[in-house]
Parts: C-alpha cells; sequence; structure tokens
C-alpha cells in the first residue's frame, strides 16, 4: 500500500461524502512516516480510518468502500471504518497525529508509529506482533519510545496492560539476539 492508494481511496469518499480529511489507524499509520518503510509494515489491504471532522460518518462508507465492496473489487484495497475510540491508545496520541496533503482538497492525518505499536502491544496478536518486529529492525520503531508509550497508556485492564509489557520484552530479547547473530 502507498499514499497513491490512500489518496485514490479518501478521494473517492470526499466525493460520497463531502469530507475532506480522514484520520488513519492501524498497520497503515506507517505511510505517514517519512523514508522508507519495511515492505511488511504496509502490506495490509484494509485502511483503518474514521472522519476527521465527523468521525462516525465513516460508517456510511462501507457499502461503497469497505470490504466487499465495488471498490476493492476494483482496486485490491478497502475502507475498514473505525470509531477513534477502538484501539487502546496512550496519552497525548491525538497531538501527534501527521497530516499528509493528498489532494488539492484532501488530507490524511496518520496515527504516530509509535502510537499505533502500542495499540497493536495491547491487542498483541501474531500479525500485530509481525507488523512491530519489521519496524524494530529497520529503526522505523524504538524500544525507549515503546517503553515510555506504554506508560503513558490507560490500559482496558491489568491482563491488557501485562500483555503489552511482556510482549515488548520478548521483542527486545528477539532483537538484542538478532544483533548478536549478526555482529
Amino acid at each position: 500500500m502507498r499514499r497513491e492508494d490512500l489518496a485514490r481511496l479518501f478521494a473517492r469518499a470526499r466525493d460520497l461524502c463531502g469530507e475532506t480529511e480522514y484520520v488513519v489507524f492501524g498497520s497503515l499509520a506507517v505511510l505517514g512516516c517519512a523514508g522508507e518503510v519495511p515492505p511488511r509494515m504496509a502490506a495490509s489491504i484494509d485502511v483503518d480510518a474514521f472522519c476527521r471532522n465527523d468521525p462516525d460518518r465513516v460508517f456510511e462508507l462501507a457499502p461503497a468502500l469497505g470490504q466487499g465492496s465495488p471498490f476493492e473489487a476494483e482496486h485490491g484495497f478497502y475502507l475498514d471504518p473505525i470509531s477513534p475510540r477502538v484501539a487502546t491508545l496512550p496519552t497525548g496520541w491525538s497531538e501527534r497525529l501527521t497530516r499528509i496533503q493528498l489532494g488539492l482538497d484532501l488530507a490524511a492525518w496518520f496515527l504516530e508509529v509509535h502510537d499505533a505499536a502500542v495499540s497493536k502491544y495491547a491487542r498483541s496478536e501474531p500479525r500485530d506482533r509481525e507488523w512491530i518486529r519489521p519496524g524494530l529492525r529497520a529503526g522505523v520503531l524504538s524500544l525507549a519510545v515503546l517503553e515510555a508509550r506504554l506508560a503513558e497508556t490507560a490500559f482496558l485492564d491489568s491482563d491488557e496492560a501485562r500483555r503489552a509489557s511482556q510482549a515488548l520484552e520478548e521483542d527486545r530479547r528477539w532483537l538484542q539476539t538478532g544483533r548478536k547473530r549478526s555482529r
């Protein structure tokens, strides 16, 4: 997935609902980063997003742009409408959004990549970990920043907090092991 793909999706969304600014969560938040990102981090075909000025409006777009839609059939990716309250995120996440102009009257706001990783640590599903590790290996994600963000996160419960901390520690050991092998 590339920013151009998001521009195509959000231009169609704008044509349907009139909204001109969208917020991207999930895996594709990595497209807000400057520079090269590992291909695995941008491999998703579902764009987790909501309308910035009217978040619930995005759900109206599902029939035309969501999974199983004509848009997906034509382009191979789709809008996955979400609520901004769906993810466990660190305090201050909304101030760290990155705005990127996609067209004359079209912009996307991207969840900062470390904030996206915190939400993935909270879930700790295998596909989430498969997204985090290439970012750690490539330096797109920093263990120090992730530790700080985990400390700023109000988790749903102690199980979610424990799961996130444990996953971060596993990734720290994994990263150290890989560095030792490459020496």
